[in-house]
């Protein structure tokens, strides 16, 4: 019998969002019936400046993309006002996690995070076989993780701010407050995936890059592609850090792990300012829509500093079957009972979209 690596037995496999093609087939539904609000993928789509630019690419294809990414990573660099060589990418910002476990983690290592965060920190965390150490606290309680900090030590510790699944965020300064009491040895994963959001809503909550990179050799800061920028479908994302942090993660880094097509679609959609600031405006439009339906209807809404609302369910709800009644009317979002919340996340779409969810939510409770 083929055996296969121990560490495997405790690791589930990370389920994204139900793609809508999945939808068509399993329930009949046509695929203009159906809505997806599962993913935080941008509603809008993505710069048409991006779109124009790859159809002028297509006939690359044929040819290997560039490794040494040097328009992206220049591009990047000038928008962060850091040095190339502070910057990695990665075939999204999970591709730099897993780099970053493999780097600073193993067997005997304690790995820090929230108690509701990111799936994916924990299933590279296991990959190696290193022990999870969480919060007690749903919200990122920093005096809670360096109490955890001073007790366990842990080789890293993940900020995802703001926090994915449930949208809220740490302010700036009590997070460099809480790296200035970090040991240089323990590695502090800010993960931004939402920044550009939080930023837009609240000048308190913006993380800057060059701020990491001037002050801390011990933390990284993660960003993407896929929400803001809306390439969900390209997967870039990076990591900028410490000069030493990024040359331990290009030992780890496959060649060519970044398409022709996505490279391009990064650079250029860098430059289209007007259409992230354009998405991020629409969002916070639609979201006063989710926090005033949530209020008509007594439902506890978390504070969202990203493109999606947690919606906290009571004890009269179920989300497992609210969500599944919602996937059979073509509606998709992300039911949170896997990390033991009674509530859905639904990322904010257009007016339209959003209009439709509000129905279908109140004809279900």
């Amino acid at each position: 019998m083929l055996t296969f690596n121990k560490k495997l037995e405790n690791i589930k496999t990370y389920e994204a969002g139900k793609p809508i093609e999945l939808v068509v087939r399993e329930f009949g539904i046509e695929a203009k019936d159906i809505v997806k609000l599962a993913s935080n993928e941008n509603p809008y789509g993505c710069s048409a400046l991006v779109q124009e630019s790859v159809r002028n690419i297509i006939s690359k294809m044929a040819l290997y993309p560039d490794d040494s990414m040097t328009n992206l990573k220049n591009a990047l660099s000038k928008r962060f006002e850091v040095n190339e060589n502070n910057v990695i990418i990665g075939s999204g910002s999970d591709q730099v996690i897993e780099f970053l476990m493999h780097a600073k983690a193993n067997s005997s290592s304690k790995i820090l995070m929230n108690s509701v965060t990111f799936a994916m920190y924990e299933i590279y965390a296991k990959h190696v076989g290193a022990e999870i150490l969480r919060t007690s606290s749903q919200h990122h309680d920093l005096d809670e993780f360096y109490e955890i900090y001073k007790n366990e030590n842990p080789d890293i510790i993940f900020l995802c701010t703001p926090n994915n699944p449930t949208g809220d965020a740490i302010d700036a300064k009590d997070m460099f407050n809480f790296l200035d009491k970090i040991d240089k040895d323990t590695l502090v994963v800010v993960d931004g995936a939402y920044m550009e959001y939080a930023g837009a809503k609240d000048q308190m909550k913006k993380v800057e890059p060059k701020d990491i990179v001037a002050s801390y050799e011990n933390v990284i800061y993660l960003g993407t592609f896929s929400k803001a920028y809306g390439l969900g479908g390209m997967r870039v994302g990076y990591g900028i850090a410490n000069e030493n942090i990024i040359r331990e993660l290009y030992k780890l880094r496959p060649p060519f792990n970044i398409t022709t097509l996505s490279l391009e679609a990064a650079t250029v959609a860098l430059d289209d300012e007007e259409f992230v600031n354009k998405s991020v405006s629409l969002n916070f439009e639609e979201m006063n829509r989710y926090e005033d339906f949530a209020s008509s209807k007594k439902i506890d809404i978390i504070n969202s500093y990203t493109n999606f609302v947690t919606l906290c369910l009571n004890e009269t709800q179920n989300s497992s079957d609210l969500s599944a009644a919602l996937l059979r009317r073509g509606m998709i979002v992300r039911d949170l009972s896997g990390y033991d919340m009674n509530a859905i996340r639904v990322t904010v779409g257009t007016s339209e979209q959003n209009s439709r969810f509000f129905k279908l939510f109140e004809e279900l409770i």
